[in-house]
């Protein structure tokens, strides 16, 4: 089973998955623990009779067109979340918006198909 949640603004991300408030006013919401804890927290709050969703994964990231929080545009971090644990890869991509959140799907979609054993790192 895998869960999915899709959670924009930055004090969601705290209410409705868990991300640690302290850690996301140190840090902003582009972050590398953000994506894990976003990840863990999509696994866990979807969980069916007490169990956790097979995987999580979650993006955080700027897409432009300007920097955020310091961040530079195209700075992205891809969290994964499973029995085996919860990891993050940082991403430094580039082009416009619409190539910048392509490049994260597909990424994310890589990311869940090497948890799976799917393809190698």
């Amino acid at each position: 089973m895998l869960g999915a949640a899709v959670v924009y603004a930055t004090e969601l991300k705290h209410t409705l998955l868990g991300v640690d408030a302290e850690l996301l006013q140190r840090e902003g919401p582009v972050d590398a623990e953000v994506a894990r804890q976003l990840a863990a927290g999509v696994r866990e709050r979807l969980a069916v009779d007490g169990r956790p969703a097979d995987l999580g994964v979650s993006t955080t990231g700027v897409a432009g067109p300007d920097p955020q929080g310091g961040r530079a545009v195209g700075t992205v971090y891809v969290g994964v979340a499973s029995a085996s644990g919860v990891r993050s890869s940082e991403l430094r991509l580039a082009g416009d918006r619409q190539s910048i959140r392509s490049q994260t799907v597909t990424r994310a979609v890589r990311e869940l198909a090497v948890e799976l054993g799917i393809v190698e790192r």
